[in-house]
């Protein structure tokens, strides 16, 4: 079982740090994890660095920030310079990685050109709407993509809501290791005032601080309206 998409300290509105995860993962019985923070690889070299059990499998990604949306990029050992969709795209194949398009149904323009380009699609999102997972997992088919999936955990909380079951042998290839299988996917969502948490800390971290108010209203109004 893999959680193929979580963030640490690195990410502008995450605080996991990478010891956390770690200790966390492996608590709840997952055998790898994919780390993939917003513009930078930093947090997913220090977790595979710190990490020391040859048992559990540490991905280095990266999710980008782009034209029409983010990208995953996988497997991938350098920072991507680029934030125009097709280069970025180029610069994860030109490293051996490989494309994920994440919870493409949440903040993203899509063409159709970028989605043949995706070697996978992001099915299951933890932090997504059933109805945006049901979207990806259509869109996933239509195009006949293999799928990932993740919790897009932004706390300890959240690590292996996601995920996949899945035969894994870096050396041999990730993209070899994914499935069209529904049956293999772990579902559990998210609560849905942790996203509102995290772009609150999003605000402190990048020193917006006029959304604040307006934040802590939204996560009021969640806990309240689901308590």
């Amino acid at each position: 079982m893999i959680d193929l998409h979580v963030h640490s300290k690195y990410s502008f509105d995450s605080l996991l740090s990478p010891r956390t995860i770690l200790k966390v993962a492996k608590k709840k019985g997952l055998t790898g994890i994919a780390v993939t923070d917003h513009n930078t690889i930093k947090g997913g070299l220090e977790v595979r660095k710190i990490n020391t059990d040859r048992d559990f499998t540490v991905i280095v990604g990266s999710e980008i920030q782009t034209e029409v949306g983010d990208i995953i990029g996988l497997c991938i050992c350098e920072e991507i310079q680029s934030r125009i969709a097709v280069d970025v795209m180029k610069e994860i194949k030109d490293q051996g990685g490989f494309v994920v398009l994440p919870h493409p149904f949440r903040g993203h323009r899509l063409n159709r050109y970028v989605i043949e380009q995706m070697d996978a699609v992001e099915v299951f999102n933890s932090r997504s709407t059933p109805e945006e997972n049901t979207l990806a997992l259509n869109l996933a088919k239509k195009y006949n993509k293999p799928f990932t999936a993740g919790s897009d955990a932004h706390f300890a909380s959240e690590i292996g809501n996601g995920g996949l079951i899945m035969d894994i042998d870096l050396r041999a290839g990730l993209l070899s290791s994914l499935t069209t299988s529904q049956t293999n996917i772990r579902r559990k969502e998210s609560q849905y005032y942790l996203q509102d948490i995290s772009q609150i800390i999003k605000s402190f971290k990048t020193r917006n601080l006029q959304h604040i108010p307006r934040q802590m209203l939204r996560v009021s109004y969640h806990i309240i309206c689901r308590a």
